[in-house]
């Protein structure tokens, strides 16, 4: 399969982390990859690694990729500066013309995933991206209700709510908002992970879940509703949970995944658990979008020292998604073809 690449932002660790995930040609036998991108970028990024054993294939456009090979498409040809560790408009503007034309792309069915590497969400900022990250992008570009979903190896959160102030949480949550995330999460877990009849814990949004109205009522009014609107149609959802018992209670092991209320509220729980492994992947829509758990990390940037293992695991997930994605297609194509495979 073809995984699309997004540079992310030039003067943090996302050339470093594809390089190095890359170098180990072990990754070309899942995937060849394709980074959309300048080989000038790339290069000054591995120089400034003293990277010597490793170069990407230069192609003009996806078709021409090689297989075995780390292919690199030339979105722009003119010089670019590059200050490693720096917030800068030229940082932004490239970030988003590799993000544009992997979208492009993934819109053509000429690769089957994108993975995207960090944007710095401030300086992306322009007439062309007016959004608080990729999440929200990718919603609009493929015209669905998406659920950002944080996946690492023995737990998977989703966020009911994604980049927005936590002033505006509890007015942005409704019944119906946090049916829909439910019922994202129930199919994305079926579809995409393979989970038969998946157990999804939903989190209150309040101090001890609201201490039945005492404080605070959304869990009576908005939650608890939502729950029961879902257990209607076969999904198996329970709560609301106290956040804090939760998860120091290890009772989140008992489940398939979890709904957060708010983002904090799911990722810190979640980098606190898997924090250089887990993988963000964009629910709900009909591409296969992931990421790294980590951001532009600019404090590091250029020094060596970031690591790739989320990258590495963000193309795992992609390429076992597109998998199971396959599969689940072919089983439901006719009763005949799902005994056979069953078999």
């Amino acid at each position: 399969m073809k995984i699309g690449i997004s540079i992310g932002d030039i003067n943090g660790i996302g050339m470093e982390v594809i390089i190095k995930t890359f170098r180990d040609a072990r990754m070309l036998d899942m995937c060849t990859p394709i980074v959309y991108g300048s080989s000038k970028i790339s290069s000054f990024h591995s120089k400034a690694l003293e990277i010597n054993d490793f170069s990407f294939n230069k192609i003009k456009n996806a078709k021409e990729a090689k297989i075995k090979k780390a292919n690199i498409i030339e979105c722009w040809q003119e010089d670019v500066e590059i200050i490693l560790g720096k917030s800068t408009e030229e940082g932004g503007k490239y970030a988003l013309a590799s993000l544009e034309a992997a979208t492009a792309d993934l819109t053509a069915g000429n690769i089957d995933a994108l993975v995207t590497a960090p944007i710095n969400k401030d300086n992306i900022q322009s007439e062309t991206f007016d959004f608080p990250g990729h999440t929200e992008y990718l919603s609009e570009k493929f015209n669905g209700e998406s659920l950002m979903l944080m996946v690492g190896e023995n737990i998977k959160i989703g966020v009911a709510t994604n980049h927005i102030p936590i002033s505006k949480v509890a007015n942005t949550l409704t019944a119906e908002n946090i049916f829909g995330k439910l019922k994202i999460l129930n199919k994305t877990l079926v579809q995409d992970f393979c989970v038969t009849n998946p157990r999804i814990a939903v989190l209150g949004l309040n101090p001890h879940a609201g201490d039945n109205g005492l404080i605070g009522k959304e869990e009576e009014n908005i939650i608890i509703p939502a729950i029961d609107n879902a257990k209607s149609i076969g999904i198996n959802a329970f709560g609301p949970y106290p956040a804090d018992g939760f998860f120091g209670s290890g009772n989140y092991k008992k489940f398939d995944a979890i709904l957060a209320m708010y983002h904090d509220q799911g990722l810190i729980p979640f980098k606190s658990l898997s924090f250089g492994d887990g993988t963000n992947f964009t629910a709900g829509l009909n591409i296969i979008r992931t990421s790294p758990d980590h951001g532009v990390a600019y404090e590091i940037a250029g020094q060596n020292k970031a690591e790739e293992n989320s990258f590495r695991q963000a193309i795992y997930v992609a390429c076992d998604i597109h998998k199971n994605r396959m599969f689940s297609e072919k089983i439901n194509e006719t009763p005949l073809a799902t005994k056979k495979l069953q078999h």
